[in-house]
C-alpha cells in the first residue's frame, strides 16, 4: 500500500487506516472475530488505529486492547473525548487507557466540535484543551487532535487559535456538495503542517453502490490516511484490495462521479452535516 508523510509528526501510514467503531456488539462482530480482523490488519501493515469511549459504551476500545496483546508497539492508537471540560476529559481519558490496556496514546482527539460554542468551550480556562495539553506535558499522549464532521469554519477556526498535529475530518465524496472541508480546510491545514485523516468515506454506507469509486476519491485529496470502518474479515479484504491497486483519481474520473452522486447530496445521507444531527444515529450505522 501507499505510504505517506503523517503532517509534521514524522511518521508516516497507510492510505488505509483502521476505524474501530464497528468491531462490536452492535455490528454483529464478536470479541473473537475482532481480534482476527485487527491483527489481520497488523499483518498487512496497517498501524494506524482509531477508536473512542463512546463506541459502544467502551466496547470498541476494550477490543483494540485485547486484541493488540504484545503488538501494542507496533500500533499508533487514537481515542477521543467527547466532553468539553478539563476534569471531565482527564476522566475520559484514564478510563480509556484501561480499556485499551496501555499507559498511552499516539493521539488524543477533541471529538465532533461542530459549533463555535462548542469551540469555545474547549478552549475555555478548564475546558478539554487544557486536559489534553496536561496530558502531552506527562508523556501519556504524543500527540494533540481534533475532529469534524459538520461545519469546517469551525475547524479552520480551531486551527487558527492553536498548533493541532492532526484532525480527523468528514471528506466523502458526497461532501464535496456542501460545507466541503476539502474545500477551505484542507489547504490551510495542509499549509500548517497538519496530518489530515479522512472519514465518512462510504457516507454512512450510502455510497456503497460507488465502494471503490469513493475510495479512490477520497485516497486521492490531499490527505495522510482515511479511516475505514470494518466489522468482517471480508470488508477488511476489500479494502485491502482497493488500496493495494490505488490509483489517483484524474480530474476527468472526479467530474464524471460527482455527476453519479449529485442526488445524494441531500439530508438523508449529508445527516452529519445538520445542526441538530445526533451521532447516536450514526453509531448504529456505518462509517
Amino acid at each position: 500500500m501507499e505510504k505517506r508523510k503523517f503532517g509534521r509528526t514524522g511518521q508516516e501510514f497507510p492510505i488505509l487506516s483502521f476505524g474501530a467503531q464497528r468491531i462490536v456488539d452492535d455490528h454483529n462482530c464478536t470479541e473473537e472475530e475482532a481480534i482476527q480482523i485487527v491483527n489481520r490488519a497488523i499483518d498487512e501493515g496497517i498501524t494506524y488505529f482509531d477508536t473512542a469511549p463512546i463506541y459502544s459504551n467502551g466496547q470498541s476500545e476494550e477490543r483494540l486492547g485485547k486484541a493488540f496483546g504484545d503488538r501494542r508497539s507496533k500500533v499508533w492508537v487514537v481515542t477521543k473525548t467527547i466532553d468539553r471540560t478539563r476534569d471531565g476529559s482527564w476522566r475520559s481519558l484514564e478510563a480509556s487507557l484501561k480499556r485499551l490496556q496501555t499507559d498511552h496514546v499516539e493521539e488524543w482527539r477533541l471529538h465532533d466540535v461542530r459549533t463555535m460554542e462548542q469551540l469555545d468551550l474547549c478552549f475555555a480556562k478548564n475546558g478539554a484543551l487544557r486536559a489534553l495539553i496536561e496530558a502531552k506535558e506527562q508523556g501519556i499522549i504524543k500527540h494533540i487532535s481534533l475532529s469534524g464532521h459538520t461545519n469546517p469554519n469551525v475547524q479552520l477556526e480551531a486551527i487558527d487559535r492553536f498548533p493541532f498535529d492532526s484532525a480527523l475530518v468528514a471528506l466523502s465524496a458526497a461532501d464535496h456538495f456542501i460545507y466541503s472541508f476539502a474545500h477551505e480546510f484542507l489547504p490551510k491545514a495542509n499549509e500548517k503542517g497538519l496530518a489530515i485523516i479522512g472519514m465518512k468515506v462510504i457516507g454512512l454506507g450510502r455510497l456503497a453502490q460507488w465502494y471503490e469509486k469513493a475510495l479512490r476519491y477520497t485516497w486521492s485529496l490531499p490527505i495522510s490516511t482515511a479511516i475505514i470502518g470494518m466489522e468482517s474479515m471480508e470488508q477488511l479484504e476489500n479494502n485491502l484490495r482497493v488500496a493495494k491497486s490505488f490509483k489517483p483519481m484524474t480530474d476527468l474520473e472526479k467530474l464524471e462521479f460527482f455527476k453519479e452522486i449529485t442526488h445524494m447530496a441531500n439530508p438523508d445521507v449529508l445527516r452529519w452535516k445538520a445542526k441538530d444531527w445526533s451521532n447516536k444515529e450514526e453509531w448504529a450505522e456505518r462509517l
